[in-house]
């Protein structure tokens, strides 16, 4: 593997559903990973145990928070997640507040300085709504997780809707036009049918690295719902393999430099 600062920019943590930050250390430690982005899980919003991580781990770990869109006291809590040293939010591409101005959460994590990592469906990411609220917070960093969807939603039904030649992917990948969009990159499992090592693969990668090129993509495990399909391991190391297409500085920039420039990390 490349000698380079490897960044991990999706991975789960809590002590209920997931695992505990102590193993996340572990696979980082095995895998020569320096920096992990702690992403909220979709089942909660309190955010206290990842905030006390990077407390503890400030080199370590930086945070992405969920907060309640739907909850009159949203932006409250969003200034609140700020001041406690938090500068990424999760919201699903579907949110939107309610009252008045359905883009006031995404308005206001603009205005706060947060980046947001958006999930969800890639119907939603490719259709002209979504194009429509990326235009009204042009500076508001966007991370589309998931390949935009393709990765989240790849298997089972949908592999029929996302084969080839991949329209609804293309109409997502029109988003790169805009500087303040990236787009995450997982494992290969994700995307190919099993057995590992995988052989059926689509172009997703490459379709996404020939669009958004290095320094707007980002690799990220999804650790540990991983697990259960190549493991941590191979969706580092078989993802980095799979982009012989990359030029060594563009790996630095996908498996780490891509990250350290959206998301924050206390060095003291």
């Amino acid at each position: 593997m490349i000698h380079m600062i490897i960044v991990d920019s999706h991975v789960h943590s809590n002590l209920h559903i997931y695992e505990p930050v102590e193993i996340v250390l572990a696979q980082m430690d095995l895998n020569s990973v320096s920096k992990t982005v702690l992403v909220q899980s979709t089942t909660t919003t309190d955010n206290s145990y990842l905030i006390e991580s990077a407390v503890r781990f400030p080199s370590k770990f930086s945070v992405v928070c969920r907060v309640d869109v739907d909850d009159p006291y949203a932006n409250e809590a969003l200034e609140f997640n700020r001041k406690s040293g938090v500068d990424g939010l999760r919201l699903r591409n579907f949110q939107r507040s309610p009252g008045p101005d359905p883009l006031a959460i995404w308005r206001n994590a603009e205005k706060l300085g947060f980046s947001v990592s958006v999930g969800g469906p890639p119907d939603i990411f490719a259709s002209r709504e979504f194009q429509e609220l990326v235009e009204q917070v042009p500076d508001l960093t966007i991370v589309m997780e998931h390949l935009g969807g393709m990765g989240e939603f790849a298997l089972g039904d949908h592999i029929q809707r996302f084969g080839h030649p991949y329209n609804d992917f293309k109409k997502i990948l029109k988003l790169a036009k805009r500087p303040n969009i990236y787009m995450k990159i997982h494992g290969m499992g994700e995307i190919c049918p099993p057995p590992y090592p995988y052989v059926d693969i689509p172009p997703l990668l490459e379709m996404a690295y020939a669009t958004f090129g290095p320094e707007r993509l980002m690799w990220g495990s999804d650790f540990p719902p991983v697990s259960l399909r190549e493991g941590y391991r191979n969706a580092l190391r078989f993802t980095m393999d799979q982009m012989n297409y990359c030029n060594g500085t563009d790996l630095e920039w996908i498996f780490g430099k891509t990250a350290l420039s959206v998301y924050s990390f206390d060095e003291k």
